[in-house]
């Protein structure tokens, strides 16, 4: 008889084969199925959060151009009647600015482990 060491060693090719198939398809859905789980996750909360925040601005700044039209009373009417829009508009890239600044700086936490 031979010692159980030896006895390893005599694997077959169709083990061998399916050996290697077990450890391509474990490391295929290791690299590609459950990173798209997680995509699948951030994306979940991800557009509906920015279909609201959207929404959000979009109200914002109706808000602020219907305040400026109607509170202000006849100072800005005849030629500066252009004012509330620009004012509405301004802030409206502000925001957007920001937001844009935010999703483009470095992450600070990930920086400091390095």
């Amino acid at each position: 008889m031979a010692p159980n060491g030896a006895r390893a060693e005599e694997k077959g090719t169709g083990d061998a084969v399916a050996d290697v198939w077990q450890l391509v398809r474990d490391y295929a859905k290791q690299e590609t199925i459950d990173p798209l789980k997680s995509i699948g996750r951030f994306l979940g909360w991800g557009i509906p959060g920015a279909v609201f925040l959207g929404l959000g601005l979009v109200f914002a700044t109706l808000a602020i151009l219907r305040v400026l039209q109607t509170e202000t009373g006849s100072s800005l009417t005849g030629s500066l009647d252009v004012i509330p829009y620009v004012v509405a508009f301004v802030v409206t890239a502000l925001v957007a600015a920001l937001a844009a600044r935010a999703i483009t700086k470095p992450n600070r936490d990930s920086e400091a482990g390095r």
